[in-house]
């Protein structure tokens, strides 16, 4: 059985699309560009703000690193104005979590989500000393799937790699995991789906919050 339980942030714990999808649309209305679709920024999403940022700006701009970098700041701006619009936990995380917390599970978060963002997400949708971790996408540390983020976190815990399971519902996630020598567990209600979890080698697929208890990993 796990002692620690990591977790990815979007299309994980939350469902966040459609405010990435809105300031993504408003950062590119800014500038007159085309309007992108939920389903583009669904595939977009889960290698960082920036990378979200080259994929989403036409293609003549997608090379251009100096305009790329000012459109992310122009995207942040209008991101952080509406972080928790329609931002929520997916049904079924909170009481999932909270078992957790009964069973003495350390919990952490790590995203490739802007940091500063992320956090002030995690303030205002969970309730208070829920993650005992929470580490976003900052300078001097890599983003997923490398994997010393979420070692650290493991380390700050006080356990051992083999020792934690790490949740997540794209490759990124899963690639993750597996550099970090954890249990990779996909979900299968975010941004990707059940396929390319189980290509990316998840040990554990889940369909609802509640199928962990269904398991023997806590």
């Amino acid at each position: 059985m796990k002692r620690a339980a990591i977790f990815d942030l979007d299309g994980t714990l939350i469902n966040s699309l459609e405010d990435l999808h809105d300031a993504v649309n408003a950062m590119l209305k800014s500038y007159n560009y085309p309007q992108r679709s939920l389903d583009e920024v669904r595939r977009f999403v889960g290698n960082g703000s920036r990378l979200l940022m080259k994929r989403s700006l036409p293609d003549e701009k997608k090379n251009d690193e100096r305009f790329i970098d000012e459109a992310l700041a122009r995207y942040k701006i209008f991101y952080e104005q509406n972080l928790t619009n329609k931002t929520r936990p997916y049904a079924g995380i909170l009481q999932m979590l909270e078992t957790l917390k009964q069973k003495n599970i350390p919990l952490g978060i790590c995203t490739n989500k802007h940091h500063e963002a992320a956090v002030e997400i995690v303030e205002k949708l969970f309730p208070p000393d829920t993650f005992e971790k929470v580490i976003g996408d900052q300078k001097n540390l890599p983003r997923k799937p490398d994997p010393t983020k979420v070692l650290l976190i493991a380390e700050s815990f006080g356990v051992k790699p083999e020792d934690v399971a790490y949740f997540g519902d794209s490759s990124v996630d899963i690639e993750t995991a597996i550099n970090a020598n954890f249990l990779p567990i996909g979900v299968t209600w975010g941004f990707r789906d059940e396929a390319e979890l189980i290509e990316s080698g998840a040990k554990i697929i889940l369909h609802k919050p509640k199928d962990l208890f269904e398991t023997d990993v806590f």
